[in-house]
């Protein structure tokens, strides 16, 4: 573990060293020349976004350099040597088009092309041959892009798996999502955020495939226009879409000693009217691992007491994500979609011969052994509708949106106790406990250009979420090993608590280019917070006040010379907590520690504050991120021991958080065939529950640094092998810490049947037979050591095919729909055009 973490912040350190002293050599040297363009569609007029261009010498054909248009379809050389040249695009579905006679020199040292016309072309898919390849990472003035579809070692992960290679994100081996440090953050998926991601972040992402993922968006400073929770940011998860005519069928599997997955896509385009029918599944299985415990317990009137416990762990998971979708193109300036998706999440957890021992002055007062069995099933179901209306004004939009999103979950758990010989069960304890979270949501927005260029927007709309949560929940007691279960009569045991919110939005925003170089984008939100709570035992109350929230953002860009770019932010956000926090159940399976929920929680608020820079030098892109995040009335554990020794972990809004962080990410092309990239994220924590009493006052403070490298080498004859590792340091908490860990994977495949088929094989921390992790829990009473171990070796076989003839539809109309961005999880402007650089 000790050599991954050196490994890859020496790599890291080389990529940062090597592009700075490109950056200094480049200075050095004499002056260069530039060659912009823009690619356009015919028929439409729109940016062709991604196409690719190649720049050579005129007359000897030979390639200078080579890259692809950003969004806006915008592409720019940088060269050395004055001379002629020549720029060939192409796209898929597009005959190619060749500049000719372009000149550098003194005299013309910056070549604009204008608007650079391609069309259609006839000839169908599969007969294409697409020359580059999109960059894994985009850098752009309000987000970073993480094209997953490039990426090869995840087939046959999860989108878990994915966010491990996005920069600024750590994913632990649970699938728990930070973005620099902060857990808070908003997951969409295609731009909705479903009732299972409000629910849980991690259970969502184990419910969509790998495959099915074409990129990540990660918007560290989100705008008004987005809704106030989050204090991270948004991660958006882009899945594959069909936008081609005809009828097409996908196929993918993967086999491993960990997991299996299987995958069909079907989709139908027929002049206006769309389908797509998809379903992806996923088993997990041999999940093996372990967990040791140890605390001691500290009180003034009595002996230290040190409790000792130990267990092997068994998983078996079952994922699945279905949907159906239908769109519509009324004509030129009305459009309307529709979609229906439903997910599946179970999980079956064993831990078995829980041993717990218990000492006091080192002496062995009481041996106990049990096993556990813990269901964890879930349930999801997403309706949504959209309408979108367009102008004959560019950049002018109305859209109404709707999404109806229901989840259901069981989380139930069997805890058996045996005697003293270990060989006969004397009682058992369960608890049942079903959560429903359930809402609809109805927004609406209007895009609307100012002035006769394009330099300004102004967008405005409205939104209200109507919002239940239900946590059901009862414990039930045998005694004996064939004895009948009897519910508890306890109201704190066996109750059903009942949550109704509703949050009523509306925001402007304003989005200004000036100066040719400058953009800004402002705006401010308002979110009215309406609660009602309830027990269906009147006995525990929960009165919970209604609150307003005024919520501002500022976004400011800078474009430098040769595509650098300066970037500053300012945003205020909220965090209402989520089921996980509010759940009066109480979790107790592992007696020894037991958890619940406070209903009467109130949000956090955050202020934001960002600053970076990108540089792009003879192929390698270079961006550096500082960032200060302030929290306050953050949720934090309260943990006090009880009778029996037993530690009980609550929450309360009693904590402050500062976070000042700083990343540093670098890509760089060696050649067409070879790409390397690699960041470090690292930041310093300042916690503080700002409490008096010595019992329960807490603070900690410490650097968290993760990495990760990531290389691409493309081979003759198809064949492609990819290279990932990663590693998250440890994490300071308010009362210890979380240990870190480190991955890493390498996949090899190769393309057939003229690239409709391909199959490959992976391997997954092939050194490494279990990790370990070790976290630290201090408190003036408690002094905790804990290790998970997880074996997580694994070798798979992938393979995918296509069936199916399609062209290219030429129309790509922008889809809305509905975000909400709002609960707390447990534990703008114009873009630059792409770069290429031509040799010294």
């Amino acid at each position: 573990m000790k050599r991954l973490i050196y490994l890859l912040v020496c790599a890291t350190f080389f990529l940062a060293t090597a592009s700075l002293e490109l950056y200094a050599q480049g200075n050095t040297e004499k002056k260069e020349f530039k060659i912009s363009g823009k690619v356009l569609d015919k028929d439409s007029g729109e940016p062709v976004p991604y196409a690719t261009a190649m720049l050579k010498e005129d007359g000897t054909d030979a390639t200078v350099a080579g890259g692809v248009a950003d969004d806006a379809g915008e592409f720019f050389f940088n060269v050395k040597s004055a001379g002629r040249y020549k720029v060939e695009l192409s796209y898929v579905g597009y005959d190619p088009v060749t500049r000719e006679d372009i000149v550098v020199g003194p005299n013309t040292p910056n070549v604009f092309l204008g608007n650079l016309i391609i069309g259609e072309s006839s000839v169908a898919l599969q007969e294409v041959t697409v020359q580059g390849q999109r960059s894994l990472i985009e850098e752009k003035v309000d987000r970073t892009i993480y094209n997953a579809e490039n990426d090869k070692t995840t087939i046959g992960g999860d989108a878990s798996d994915v966010l491990r290679r996005v920069p600024m994100l750590t994913v632990d081996l649970d699938g728990n999502v930070s973005m620099r440090g902060s857990s808070n953050i908003l997951v969409l998926i295609d731009n909705k955020q479903s009732a299972i991601v409000a629910n849980n972040i991690a259970d969502a992402l184990k419910q969509i495939p790998a495959e099915e993922i074409k990129s990540v968006e990660v918007i560290t400073s989100p705008s008004a226009k987005y809704d106030a929770e989050g204090t991270g940011g948004v991660i958006n998860i882009v899945t594959k879409k069909n936008k081609l005519q005809g009828a097409s069928l996908n196929i993918n599997t993967s086999a491993g000693i960990r997991g299996s997955n299987l995958g069909l896509n079907a989709a139908l385009k027929k002049g206006k009217m769309g389908f797509s029918l998809g379903g992806f599944g996923r088993a997990g299985y041999n999940i093996l691992g372990s967990f040791e415990n140890e605390q001691t317990l500290l009180s003034a009137d009595r002996p230290a007491t040190r409790i000792l416990q130990a267990a092997d762990t068994r998983n078996n998971m079952m994922f699945g994500r279905y949907n159906f979708g239908w769109d519509y193109e009324i004509n030129k300036y009305n459009f309307m979609t529709t979609s229906v998706s439903f997910g599946l999440r179970n999980m079956r957890m064993n831990q078995d011969e829980l041993t717990t021992e218990t000492y006091v002055e080192d002496m062995l007062v009481s041996e106990l052994l049990r096993d556990v069995t813990t269901d964890n099933l879930s349930n999801s179901l997403d309706v949504s509708y959209n309408y979108t209306r367009t102008f004959e004004k560019k950049g002018k939009e109305f859209s109404v949106s709707g999404l109806y999103s229901r989840s259901d979950r069981t989380n139930d758990f069997v805890n058996s106790l045996y005697n003293d010989s270990f060989d006969q069960i004397v009682s058992r304890l369960k608890n049942d406990n079903s959560n429903l979270n359930e809402e609809f949501t109805v927004q609406v927005d209007y895009v609307s250009p100012m002035g006769s260029g394009d330099n300004q927007i102004l967008e405005y709309g409205a939104k209200n979420i109507l919002r239940k949560a239900v946590s059901d929940f009862a414990y039930f007691r045998a005694e004996g090993p064939n004895a009948e279960f009897e519910e508890i009569d306890d109201v704190n045991l066996s109750n059903q608590f009942t949550y109704d919110q509703n949050v009523t939005a509306g925001y402007l925003s304003y989005t200004l280019g000036f100066l040719e170089h400058y953009t800004l984008k402002t705006g401010l939100r308002y979110e009215y917070t309406n609660i009602e709570a309830d027990f269906r035992s009147s006995e525990l109350p929960a009165e919970i006040p209604s609150y307003g929230t005024l919520v501002p953002n500022m976004n400011f860009g800078r474009k430098l010379g040769n595509g650098n770019m300066l970037k500053a932010a300012y945003n205020r956000r909220i965090q209402r907590p989520s089921l996980n926090f509010l759940n009066p159940n109480i979790e107790a399976a592992n007696p020894q520690q037991i958890t619940q929920g406070n209903p009467v929680l109130d949000p956090e608020l955050t202020d934001n504050y960002e600053l970076s820079y990108s540089t792009f030098i003879n192929g390698t892109s270079l961006n550096f991120t500082s960032y200060l995040r302030n929290t306050t009335g953050s949720i934090q554990p309260v943990r006090t021991v009880q009778d029996d020794d037993i530690i009980f972990t609550t929450y309360e809004n009693i904590g402050n958080e500062r976070a000042y962080g700083l990343g540093v990410f670098s890509n760089i092309n060696v050649s067409g065939k070879i790409s390397l990239n690699g960041s470090i994220d690292t930041y310093y924590a300042q916690l503080d529950n700002g409490l008096e009493d010595p019992q329960y006052a807490a603070q900690n403070e410490g650097f968290v640094v993760s990495g990760r490298l990531f290389g691409n080498y493309t081979l003759p004859n198809n064949w492609q092998l990819q290279a990932f590792s990663f590693y998250r340091g440890r994490r300071v908490q308010l009362q210890g810490s979380a240990g870190g860990f480190g991955i890493y994977s390498l996949s090899i495949n190769k393309q057939f049947a003229e690239k409709r088929g391909s199959i490959g094989f992976g391997a997954e921390n092939f050194f490494t037979t279990e990790f370990r992790i070790r976290n630290e829990l201090i408190t003036p009473t408690i002094m905790q050591q804990s290790v998970t171990g997880m074996r997580n070796m694994n070798f798979k076989i992938n393979f995918s095919y296509r069936i199916g003839k399609l062209s290219v539809d030429g129309g790509r109309r922008k889809k809305r729909g509905v975000t909400n961005e709002d609960l707390k999880e447990g534990d703008g402007g114009g873009a630059g055009g792409a770069m290429m650089n031509g040799p010294n």
